[in-house]
């Protein structure tokens, strides 16, 4: 009985440390990937298969420039095998200290090698709608944070950018596992013909808009490379990282009645606030639009129609 009762203890402690250690300690033979965001995980998944168990860092829902990771995170991230980052901000903070917890997992920066532009500031686009006012240096509270210098990390929206995140990320999972190179490399070649034909379909759906029926305007600037790709102009209402200001606020308003803005997309990791007030004195629609759900595909298609819908 004594030692029945001893069995029981040891098999009780050893589930809580496979429970504490969560889905890396349970992927048995695959390789234990860990990426920053939910769109990654679709992409690791494209080209590792079965061969993979993907655990992402910022969980649905949360922000991922204000993220920590938990405990029971950290705990995962010291088991990993490879970190696939994406050039996202948090990932300056935290990386280095997860490298340093787990010496022996690779990082992947599946962000090298794609081209970037600065990051929208106020009511500019990635590239040229910008109407400089000669006042706007003087004004520090309202534009004294420019975006211009910091690089726009929402490369994963444009499926042309996302075949070198996936070029990079299959040779990540052939360094941690080169035994299954041909398996990778297969997947990888699948996965950019079909990022071929998803870019050729949102071409398509877009295509049909007229020239002054581009513009749209969204709280954080996360959808510029889309923008960009589809000839498209994105409008930001957010200053810096921050809620405007009242007078930003009204700036804005005069800005979007010049262009004629007729929808104001949200995404819920961000207040929906001032983009209400706004669209109130825009008389325009406010639509909700995800940058980081998790069926990346689908929801590339998703945004196309939604631009489509809400721009004619």
């Amino acid at each position: 009985m004594a030692v029945s009762h001893l069995m029981k203890k040891v098999f009780l402690a050893a589930l809580g440390l496979v429970l504490a250690w969560g889905g890396p300690a349970l992927a048995q033979g695959k390789v234990r990937a860990f990426v920053s965001i939910l769109p990654q995980q679709y992409f690791v998944e494209r080209i590792g298969g079965d061969l993979v168990d993907v655990s992402v860092l910022v969980l649905p829902g949360a922000n991922p420039h204000m993220y920590e990771p938990s405990p029971r995170q950290m705990t995962a991230l010291a088991q990993a095998q490879v970190y696939f980052a994406i050039g996202v901000n948090l990932e300056d903070t935290w990386l280095p200290k997860l490298a340093d917890a787990n010496r022996d997992m690779l990082v992947v920066r599946t962000q090298e090698g794609v081209e970037k532009f600065p990051m929208a500031a106020h009511h500019h686009d990635g590239e040229g709608l910008h109407e400089e006012h000669e006042h706007e240096a003087e004004h520090e509270g309202m534009h004294g944070e420019h975006d211009h210098g910091i690089l726009d990390p929402h490369i994963w929206l444009d499926p042309v950018r996302v075949k070198t995140i996936a070029r990079n990320t299959c040779t990540g999972l052939v360094q941690v596992d080169p035994a299954h190179h041909a398996v990778y490399e297969a997947n990888l070649a699948a996965f950019l013909k079909d990022l071929d034909g998803l870019n050729a379909s949102i071409a398509k759906t877009l295509a049909g808009l007229p020239a002054n029926k581009r513009t749209f305007m969204v709280f954080h600037p996360s959808w510029g490379y889309f923008a960009k790709r589809y000839s498209l102009n994105q409008v930001a209402i957010e200053a810096g990282g921050s809620e405007p200001s009242p007078r930003h606020l009204a700036e804005i308003v005069e800005h979007g009645r010049e262009l004629g803005v007729s929808v104001v997309f949200v995404q819920p990791q961000f207040s929906q606030r001032s983009a209400d007030v706004i669209a109130a004195e825009l008389h325009a629609k406010v639509v909700p639009l995800d940058p980081l759900a998790a069926d990346w595909r689908d929801n590339l298609l998703h945004a196309a129609d939604a631009f489509d819908q809400a721009l004619r």
